[in-house]
């Protein structure tokens, strides 16, 4: 009985401590996003300009950034 209490203790306090990732996660992906958007940006205007080598490389490491 006591080792069935002292597992639920343990399972119960380890959930908080993976809790604290979630910001460092968030922050992760937020900057993966903003830097996506940049290359999205920057591609699109490669392409109006007529560089269009230069628009799918940029556009390409917008995507790559969600493989990772």
């Amino acid at each position: 009985m006591n080792k069935i209490i002292l597992i639920i203790a343990l399972l119960s306090f380890s959930t908080s401590v993976f809790a604290g990732s979630c910001p460092m996660m968030a922050n992760k992906v937020e900057k993966k996003i903003e830097e996506a958007k940049k290359f999205h940006t920057d591609g699109l205007k490669a392409h109006q300009d007529g560089d269009h080598k230069k628009s799918e490389e940029l556009l390409n490491k917008a995507l790559d950034l969600f493989k990772s």
